[in-house]
């Protein structure tokens, strides 16, 4: 293993070679983790509505607790191919799917993929793609929730006051750098201990483990 091949704890691995250079498994991989996203995705706008709407009558800015389901595709895909970019190519091919099956936001959700995945691939970026750990984990997931408030003040919630829009923008971020990532890492984990990501750093992590 050379050096550009490890980071900062002896068991957390970076992407093999040169950051920005995708080999042709990081970019399969990327496709299939957003069309399998997408197809959830899809699902669960299809799901979310009753349980948004129940809470939204007490609150309307608590809608945000279902929102954050829609993120995890680009979390999940920067915590396996480590590489900048992965989390806006995943999350926007799964919002290009959700799309394409048909959703009530239309072509709008392509917006959507794009901040989302932009504000989780800036968590990562803001440590320099070093470290998968829980800091840009947090940081990442809260951004793309941010980010998707922001665009949703402007398209959606243009009739509320700032109090709730404010309110919006943290629940989301926050239920996103929660339970997003926590949602991110159990699957990441999964797909690693069944064998799944054998040439990725978290199946390469797995091996190790079990050979220490």
């Amino acid at each position: 293993m050379t050096t550009s091949d490890t980071v900062t704890t002896r068991t957390e691995i970076r992407a093999s070679g040169p950051l920005t250079r995708w080999r042709t498994i990081d970019l399969l991989t990327a496709a299939f983790l957003g069309v399998a996203f997408g197809v959830a995705y899809w699902a669960w706008g299809l799901a979310y509505e009753a349980p948004s709407n129940a809470v939204q009558a007490a609150f309307p800015p608590l809608g945000a607790l279902f929102a954050w389901p829609w993120l995890v595709a680009g979390i999940v895909g920067m915590l396996i191919i480590r590489r900048p970019g992965a989390a806006i190519f995943t999350e926007l091919l799964a919002a290009i799917v959700s799309a394409l099956i048909g959703t009530q936001w239309g072509l709008t959700t392509l917006v959507s993929g794009f901040v989302q995945g932009l504000g989780v691939e800036l968590g990562f970026a803001a440590f320099g793609y070093a470290t998968f750990r829980w800091a840009p984990l947090l940081l990442g997931g809260f951004l793309g929730g941010a980010l998707e408030a922001l665009y949703e003040w402007y398209s959606y919630w243009t009739d509320w006051e700032m109090g709730y829009k404010v309110a919006y923008l943290f629940l989301l971020g926050g239920s996103v750098a929660i339970f997003g990532s926590l949602l991110a890492v159990a699957l990441t984990w999964g797909l690693s201990t069944a064998g799944a990501l054998g040439p990725f750093p978290p199946g390469q992590e797995v091996r190790e483990r079990h050979a220490a």
